[in-house]
């Protein structure tokens, strides 16, 4: 286990903490894509749906191919004739969003790059003719980075979302790992693929409140959060209310009988 750092874990806890105050301007944002592996043409893989949902009120917009296709008429059995041209008018609809609330903080697991992350669905929009909207990084907070600087790089087993759902015990109905997202995409299962990313958004709203409350269960001890140091279970002891109480009343006998030995 290697305990947090703790410069890095106040700034974490101020993170968190500062999210929840400005509760009304954020969202929390997952996506589903193709398989980003065995590309070996290069292409990059589609996005396939996309689930925001706010932080404060639970409020849920997505977007996903299957639903541009209902919209456009297009039938079931004819949808991956025209993936560009809905993939194109799915992201048009995410990117007019986003430029909507280009303002707002958006909380996320992990989308840090252009393998997965806000640049992927980038990049996927400016392949299809698009031109996106850029969410500044000051505006990104990666969940799983925040919880890991609080708790340390040992906190969970891998797969750590897995891990974290079944230790605090939160319902996983309509989840899919990745690799079966990108397999239920191969599989044209289009709405139980959206399922899953709109239930992912709400598990990381559910981690995140979790998180704030100071309540997250992880395999982290309290002394290894603390750092393993002699300040810290000091620390720890003035908080805990009966260690606190049991230590005056130690103080207070102890004075007594210094006063009575003085006597």
């Amino acid at each position: 286990m290697t305990s947090p750092d703790p410069t890095r874990q106040k700034e974490a806890w101020r993170e968190i903490d500062s999210i929840f105050l400005d509760a009304k301007n954020t969202w929390v944002i997952h996506y589903s894509c193709e398989s980003f592996y065995d590309r070996a043409e290069g292409r990059s893989p589609r996005v396939t749906s996309i689930g925001v949902r706010k932080l404060s009120d639970a409020q849920t917009h997505s977007f996903s191919i299957h639903q541009i296709a209902e919209r456009q008429g297009v039938a079931f059995g004819e949808i991956e004739q025209h993936y560009d041209r809905l993939e194109r008018l799915m992201l048009d609809a995410f990117f007019s969003f986003v430029g909507s609330y280009r303002n707002s903080h958006f909380l996320h697991w992990n989308m840090r790059d252009a393998n997965y992350g806000f640049a992927a669905i980038e990049h996927r929009y400016t392949v299809l003719g698009g031109t996106p909207v850029i969410i500044d990084d000051e505006r990104k907070h990666d969940l799983s980075r925040i919880i890991i600087n609080i708790y340390g790089k040992g906190y969970i087993s891998h797969p750590r979302m897995e891990s974290l759902i079944e230790k605090n015990q939160i319902r996983p109905l309509d989840f899919m790992t990745g690799a079966q997202e990108a397999a239920a995409f191969d599989q044209r299962n289009f709405n139980g693929l959206h399922q899953s990313t709109l239930r992912k958004a709400d598990i990381l709203a559910n981690l995140a409140t979790l998180v704030k409350d100071r309540s997250l269960k992880t395999n982290t001890t309290r002394w290894e959060m603390h750092g393993g140091r002699i300040r810290a279970s000091v620390s720890w002891a003035l908080e805990n209310k009966l260690v606190a109480f049991s230590a005056s009343i130690a103080s207070i006998i102890g004075l007594g009988l210094t006063i009575y030995a003085l006597k």
